[in-house]
């Protein structure tokens, strides 16, 4: 696959060097071209452009910028996105005195809002339940099983690309349904990160059903 990133940070680094380890053609725009050219030239992507580059390549466009940016960067190149499947990985997450809270309240996902943003773009939420230092294993495993990738989103076709791009990274797809769902899921991504800040496991609040003995 072709896949475009409009960011240079944290998790357009690691997500794209994953991307490029399965073997796709990533291409790297940043507003800050020395940032887009070291992006690349660490991940090996096939080259690095202004942001209107990276949302003009390929199959695939990830948003990588601070989750309050993202619907304004999809809006700005909302044209260019029209027919392509644009990936929101962010998480709205603030500090507050009661611990990490949503920017959006929980009512509104930043996933909907850069559809809202760029109505002609096919949005799909992904990648934002895991800290970014899980994309530079090589093949995700824990627990002896691969790593499952949730995500959401409304275009089938999207919902398509997006899950052959979990399997060739050696993870699971785990779809979870229409874009209204991306709320949920950021909303996950706040618990887990303050249950990992405060040092323990969100895992074992999950256990599956099956491990439990049956009542006779």
């Amino acid at each position: 696959m072709r896949i475009g990133i409009l960011g240079t940070g944290a998790m357009a680094t690691t997500l794209g060097g994953a991307w490029v380890r399965a073997g796709h053609d990533v291409l790297v725009g940043g507003r800050d071209r020395t940032a887009a050219a070291a992006t690349a030239a660490r991940i090996g992507a096939v080259g690095h452009g202004t942001p209107a580059d990276g949302a003009a390549y390929g199959d695939l466009v990830l948003i990588a910028v601070p989750a309050d940016a993202a619907p304004g960067l999809a809006k700005e190149f909302g044209g260019t996105l029209a027919g392509r499947t644009v990936i929101d990985c962010t998480n709205p997450v603030v500090p507050t005195d009661d611990g990490l809270m949503l920017t959006t309240g929980g009512t509104t996902s930043i996933a909907r809002r850069m559809a809202e943003a760029a109505p002609g773009a096919h949005v799909v939420k992904a990648f934002n339940l895991c800290h970014e230092s899980i994309w530079t294993l090589p093949r995700p495993m824990f627990e002896g099983a691969p790593l499952a990738v949730p995500f959401c989103g409304d275009d089938p076709g999207s919902l398509d690309l997006l899950a052959g791009l979990v399997t060739s990274m050696g993870c699971t797809p785990m779809p979870c349904g229409g874009l209204s769902r991306a709320a949920y899921l950021e909303a996950t991504a706040v618990f887990a990160i303050g249950v990992w800040w405060s040092g323990a496991e969100t895992r074992f609040a999950f256990p599956t059903p099956a491990e439990a003995p049956r009542t006779p």
